[in-house]
This record gives structure tokens, C-alpha cells and sequence, in this order.
């Protein structure tokens, strides 16, 4: 019989949706002030994956990733999708509708989770609302994706940067002393 032991520390990220350029730059400040350094960023990208986004953000949407350099334990998602929340409500416009989209996640050893505050057959709930998926999985060297995986995490420049913030995060829990 196995016993049960604590989760191994995974690495922050989050995926920003902004039709802003600077907006995406406060905001990396802001997440960063939150949950420590950046340790890797993607490209400011256009993001022209589907048109759900546009009626409350607007259209011309830029997609950047980032990645937190302190580990956090994937207990902490749910606190961390919520913050995100918050975070999008103060920077929203004056009517309500927002300006950026946070989407937390971590990368751990073998998949990308995301957070969600939308339930769905493929995810699970956490807690306060507060729902998991399993967005791709690391195999045979690359990241696989699901039916239900997100257009913009399998273009190559997103697999190309999670690929490199996995790097990192054995990197970084070999001399911790992990795997």
C-alpha cells in the first residue's frame, strides 16, 4: 500500500489576452509583484483563434505568455485563478467589460493544467469554484494535445515556450533536490 505524501512544486504560468500592448506589460508587473519574477516570456503575438473574446475585449487581441521563476504547489491554482480575476476586474472598463484575460496554469513534470471558472466534461472542479484541465501532456519528449485543447497552446511558439519553461522548472527542482 502506497502513502500519500506531498504534491511536488510545479511553475506558474499565465497566458494574457490583451487587445494592449502596454496593458500586457502592466500586467506582467502586476502578476510579478503577486507571485514573483518572471523567469520567461513569450512573444507579444496577434491572436486570431476564434472571435469569443471580441465583444467584450474588442478585436485585434495579443496573446503573451509568462512564466513564474518561484514554484508554487499546485494546491495553490485555485487562489491563484482567483487573484486572476480580480486582477482583470480592476483593470476592466469603466462598464464592466475587461480589458485583459488571465489564464493561470502550471507545467509540472509530465502535463500543462490550466484553471477555469467554466466546468466541462474534461475538467475537474478544485474548489471555490474553481475548475482544472489537463491542457496538454509531456510524452515521448513533446507535448501532446487533447480534442479539447486549445488552438493557441499547439502553435509552435507556445509549445516551443512551455516546452522551455519545463526546462527550466527540472532545472530548477534538480537542485532542489527533486527529480
Amino acid at each position: 500500500m502506497s502513502t500519500p505524501g506531498e504534491a511536488q512544486p510545479v511553475k506558474l504560468f499565465a497566458g494574457l489576452l490583451s487587445p494592449d500592448t502596454t496593458l500586457l506589460i502592466a500586467i506582467e508587473e502586476e502578476l510579478a509583484a503577486l507571485y514573483g519574477p518572471i523567469d520567461a516570456r513569450s512573444d507579444i503575438v496577434a491572436w486570431d483563434v476564434s472571435r469569443y473574446y471580441e465583444p467584450e475585449m474588442g478585436s485585434n487581441l495579443l496573446r503573451r505568455f509568462v512564466a513564474f521563476a518561484r514554484p508554487i504547489s499546485p494546491e495553490a491554482l485555485p487562489d491563484i485563478k482567483l487573484g486572476a480575476g480580480e486582477v482583470e476586474r480592476r483593470h476592466a472598463r469603466a462598464g464592466g467589460g475587461r480589458r485583459i484575460n488571465i489564464d493561470p496554469g502550471y507545467i509540472d513534470v509530465g502535463k500543462v493544467v490550466l484553471a477555469s471558472t467554466k466546468p466541462a466534461g474534461h475538467r475537474m472542479y478544485l474548489r471555490s469554484g474553481i475548475y482544472a484541465e489537463m491542457t496538454l501532456l509531456y510524452h515521448s519528449g513533446r507535448y501532446e494535445a487533447f480534442v479539447y485543447t486549445y488552438a493557441d497552446f499547439l502553435w509552435p511558439a507556445t509549445t516551443a515556450f512551455l516546452t522551455e519553461a519545463r526546462r527550466m522548472h527540472l532545472q530548477q527542482l534538480k537542485e532542489n533536490g527533486g527529480v
